[in-house]
């Protein structure tokens, strides 16, 4: 008499500790890309093409940059905590390039301008396609960063 064969196994999706969904890890890769091209974009600016940062500039800089290390290794370790690190750097970011931004369209007295030497906070020279100045993109960065990693901690909090 023949046994029977085991009885095959369902296959599983097992989902590891830092993740709810599978996907969710998208959102941190997403803030991380963002961090590292914005990082890497004010290198070339200031390094490459030789130009020097204003003092709103330096301050966002100072932001921007340790997200780039925070975000990559929270990535790479797969750890959560490092969306937490790395979101009060974002909002700060986002604060500065707010303010720098509205300094830049006129909403903000010019007496109330923290810069002194150096280049000018108010005065961009440098625009990328026709109208497009720095310290907007740096906006656009934090808030995307800001974005992606408050929907991160909400989709994988306990």
């Amino acid at each position: 008499m023949a046994s029977a064969p085991p009885a095959a196994r369902e296959p599983t999706l097992e989902i590891d500790s830092m993740h709810d969904k599978p996907t969710q890890w998208w959102w941190l890769l997403a803030a991380w890309a963002v961090a590292l091209v914005s990082t890497l974009g004010a290198l070339f600016i200031g390094e490459v093409m030789g130009m020097t940062p204003c003092v709103l500039c330096w301050y966002q800089r100072i932001a921007m940059f340790p997200l780039a290390i925070i975000l990559g290794m929270a990535v790479f370790a797969e750890d959560r905590r490092g969306a937490v690190y790395a979101l009060p750097f974002a909002l700060a970011g986002l604060a500065l390039g707010a303010y720098h931004s509205a300094l830049i369209a006129g909403w903000v007295p010019q007496w109330w301008v923290p810069c002194g030497t150096g280049p000018s906070c108010s005065q961009q020279a440098l625009v990328i396609l026709g109208d497009i100045q720095i310290p907007w993109l740096s906006l656009a960065a934090f808030l995307a960063i800001a974005a992606a990693l408050t929907i991160y901690l909400i989709r994988t909090r306990k």
